[in-house]
């Protein structure tokens, strides 16, 4: 124990319980100092886009004020982590910085300055888990290599793990004699102004350790047991929506896992959708696995073959993807879903997804960048693996020749068209029958009908059945090393 103060150094963990750090600056003995450092320079292009950054404003907002009911202060600075840190080190005498380990490469790159200037002036870091439920370089196969297939991953994990009760949130933290110099969130600027294309999310989300907490309970109490089936339709509320808390680390996966393993427990019935929300979580895992262990997983292909293929570059076309004007409802509907409210049901990111790397040809990282930039819940390795598995370049990948058709994915999982209707409201009129292909309907057999296409709809960017042939002609040139596509 030591009278000296401790510096609880958050990063993406913005909550209370069930945070390891937090506990041990506590178990210190002495008064602990809450810190979280804006370093923009040290994420380089992978800084908070400007949906995160909606998100982390509130977040931040949150734990202050539950930072404040606690008798403390979170003290804001702006600028590189190493020399902010010191320099708050210096002015309450801490002797110890804590935090929880993140594993973006930026990240493990600015812990080395960090420990590197606090040894400068005899101070330590120490790190914590709480971003996974296993550290990264605690699983691995019987070769001892980092796992690059998904199911073997999930079953050494959930055999493995062995769920703890969650560490309660501290009653109180004490103060420091002085306070350090501290900037306001205002400050920042993390708010969208003139325009303020966020306006849509405010009704969607309550960002903050207390949301995400109720997030959890509505989807237990909603009958998590039916997840297996609700959860590709994006017409009704049939997931948990906890992927943005997840991200900004205001509910921990432990905490999660533990609450979902006692409801398994005592409600035996739920059990099979609950083991495939779980299973959902585990992705999660295994991308930080990926990204730990191979880390250019958000830059490059995982399988360097893919380094070969013949992507097309079209501005006019990603534009058109990006707005939700592609004339494929489905698609549309994703993608306005996305613009106004920073997040995309999972089926429907598939669909985005799998259209404009095998309909259009287009990168998979132009999507990546569209998605970091756009969502609420951007994580870069979620991110990075989930485009290249359907891309196909990536581990465990979906083959390359699995090419999603819009419409079908539209008539299964959006069979009476609620989802389009709400998201494209140009179609809302039309019946279900043609909702799934407005650019196929017949005039005649509109018009008798006292209907029509919308003018300001547009008609299908490009045929699907055509592109995907192109699709899987590009990509058996590209397993077959020759490079040609015809």
């Amino acid at each position: 124990m030591s009278d000296a103060a401790t510096i609880i150094w958050f990063r993406s963990d913005l909550r209370l319980a069930d945070n390891a750090a937090l506990s041990a600056a506590l178990r210190c003995g002495g008064p602990v100092v809450a810190v979280f450092v804006l370093d923009e320079k040290a994420a380089g292009r992978w800084a908070p886009g400007g949906a995160s950054r909606w998100w982390l404003h509130h977040s931040l907002a949150a734990l202050a004020a539950g930072i404040e009911k606690l008798g403390g202060r979170l003290i804001l600075r702006r600028g590189a982590a190493a020399d902010e840190l010191a320099e708050i080190a210096e002015a309450v005498e801490a002797d110890t910085v804590v935090c929880s380990r993140r594993y973006e490469p930026w990240a493990i790159r600015q812990e080395g300055a960090v420990r590197a200037r606090l040894a400068r002036d005899q101070r330590e870091l120490k790190r914590y888990p709480g971003w996974l439920l296993m550290e990264p370089e605690s699983l691995a196969t019987k070769s001892g290599d980092p796992y690059k297939v998904y199911t073997p991953f999930w079953r050494a994990l959930s055999s493995t793990i062995s769920p703890e009760r969650p560490l309660a949130a501290p009653k109180e933290l004490p103060r420091p004699a002085k306070w350090p110099r501290s900037e306001t969130l205002a400050d920042w600027k993390l708010l969208p102004t003139k325009p303020n294309w966020a306006t849509g999310f405010e009704p969607e989300w309550q960002p903050g350790e207390a949301g995400a907490l109720a997030r959890l309970d509505a989807f237990l109490d909603a009958g998590a047991g039916d997840y297996a089936e609700r959860r590709n339709r994006p017409d009704i509320e049939g997931t948990s929506r906890l992927s943005p808390h997840l991200a900004h680390g205001e509910i921990s996966p432990r905490l999660i896992w533990w609450r979902v393993t006692c409801v398994r427990e005592s409600n035996p019935g739920q059990d099979s959708g609950l083991e495939t929300f779980l299973r959902e979580l585990v992705w999660r895992e295994f991308s930080s696995h990926l990204l730990f262990h191979f880390p250019t997983l958000p830059d490059a292909p995982f399988r360097p073959e893919f380094a070969a293929f013949p992507w097309r570059k079209s501005a006019s076309m990603l534009k058109a993807w990006q707005r939700g004007r592609t004339g494929f409802p489905i698609v549309d509907a994703g993608m306005r879903e996305l613009w106004s409210t920073g997040w995309m049901h999972n089926r429907v990111r598939m669909v985005v997804a799998s259209f404009l790397i095998k309909d259009l040809l287009i990168p998979w990282q132009e999507g990546e960048a569209w998605f970091w930039d756009t969502l609420v819940d951007a994580d870069l390795a979620n991110n990075a693996a989930s485009w290249q598995w359907v891309a196909g370049s990536g581990a465990d990948a979906a083959p390359y020749f699995r090419v999603i058709k819009p419409t079908s994915q539209r008539e299964k999982f959006d069979p009476d068209g609620a989802y389009v209707r709400r998201w494209v409201p140009q179609l809302a009129k039309l019946p279900d029958d043609l909702i799934h292909r407005p650019a196929e309907a017949e005039p005649m057999t509109l018009r008798s009908a006292g209907l029509s296409i919308p003018r300001d709809y547009p008609a299908p960017m490009v045929d699907h059945a055509e592109a995907r042939e192109c699709a899987l002609a590009a990509f058996k040139a590209l397993k077959s090393g020759d490079g040609k596509v015809s």
